[in-house]
């Protein structure tokens, strides 16, 4: 797979990117190199990790829980603690090895240890790959209220390497699947249309064109002030889901992915009400998309706390609910607003 060129940094894959960030390591002169790892990343990828970089100097790891749980202030100050203790300076590395959770908080950590030292991001989980390391948002949660705190800041490169997908279980590639399917249906069907067709495909080949349209979108907008909030597609009501299941009691928490699939037949139902978006479509989004995350259950008692968590979500602007919206595939919609009452018609028709 060729390499992609982000706005400062590359995304290379593979062997070249070990290549690349052996090369990087050797001519920047690094004080010290730290990865950051999980319980998980620790077993299952850092032997392939240390055994394809090619370096004498001495890394120290550091290592988190794994989990979104964990995805706080307060982890972040702990890594902040072991590096200082370390001896880290403003001329050490930190290179994040890990799914989602791993590079937005390593990218955060690193972004403002000593106001700023370099990263690189080699994500371990298809989520990761095709949507967390790619476009410079850095950031823990607040509570359960995902992303409310960070920075945008780039790596000096990312490394996509397949390999590591062996390592997580089929939920965990399903998860990933839903933000391919996000950027099917907003800028390339061939995506959609290759997994809800083909329960066999083979998805390592739609990772490199899904960080394709992910890099087309940030280099146009890199800080979210316009077009790059079609990466939201599916999010608004999403995260919301997200949230409320992972604070609930009563719930089994939700993968990422899970929760998006949840979002996007919503959304699309929101679509048909606000824009005319085919209904024909929207049921056929809806019974996709159920079929492969399956069909989490929300009842009426679920409504008010989704609402509540919805008037958090991060992309509100004066308290008002911003969703992107879809005219018909590969035309969307930004700064879309619908009523309470429309919010609650799409989940009950994902419950139906």
């Amino acid at each position: 797979m060729t390499t992609i060129q982000a706005a400062t940094y590359p995304i290379h894959f593979e062997e070249k990117g070990y290549n690349e960030l052996s090369n990087l390591i050797a001519n920047n002169n690094y004080s010290s190199l730290f990865v950051l790892v999980d319980t998980n990343t620790l077993e299952h990828c850092y032997p392939r990790f240390i055994q394809l970089l090619g370096t004498e100097k001495p890394i120290e790891v550091i290592q988190i829980e794994a989990g979104e749980i964990h995805k706080n202030i307060e982890t972040c100050v702990g890594v902040w603690n072991v590096m200082t203790e370390l001896g880290a300076d403003r001329k050490s590395l930190l290179i994040t090895l890990g799914g989602g959770v791993i590079t937005d908080l390593g990218g955060f950590v690193a972004s403002t240890f000593k106001r700023g030292i370099d990263f690189v991001n080699i994500p371990t989980t298809l989520l990761s790959m095709v949507d967390a390391s790619v476009g410079g948002k850095t950031g823990v949660d607040l509570g359960v209220l995902k992303n409310q705190v960070g920075v945008f800041a780039n790596p000096e490169l990312i490394v996509i390497d397949p390999e590591y997908l062996h390592t997580v279980t089929p939920r965990e590639i399903r998860s990933g699947s839903a933000e391919i399917i996000k950027y099917g249906m907003t800028h390339d069907i061939r995506l959609f249309n290759e997994i809800k067709d083909n329960p066999n495909v083979n998805i390592v080949d739609l990772i490199h064109r899904s960080i394709e349209i992910k890099n087309e979108v940030v280099l146009e907008d890199p800080k979210e002030k316009g077009v790059r909030k079609v990466l939201n597609w599916g999010h608004t009501i999403g995260h919301a889901v997200e949230s409320y299941f992972l604070e609930s009691e009563h719930k089994e928490a939700l993968t990422h992915g899970e929760a998006i699939a949840i979002g996007m037949i919503c959304e699309a139902y929101i679509s048909h009400k606000e824009l005319g978006f085919s209904k024909e479509k929207v049921n056929d989004i809806k019974k996709n998309l159920q079929q492969i995350f399956g069909i989490a259950s929300i009842t009426e008692n679920d409504y008010a706390p989704i609402l509540e968590y919805l008037i958090h979500d991060k992309k509100n602007v004066g308290g008002i609910i911003n969703f992107v919206l879809l005219n018909d595939y590969e035309d969307f919609k930004l700064n879309c607003t619908t009523s309470q009452g429309i919010i609650i018609e799409s989940l009950k028709f994902y419950c139906q």
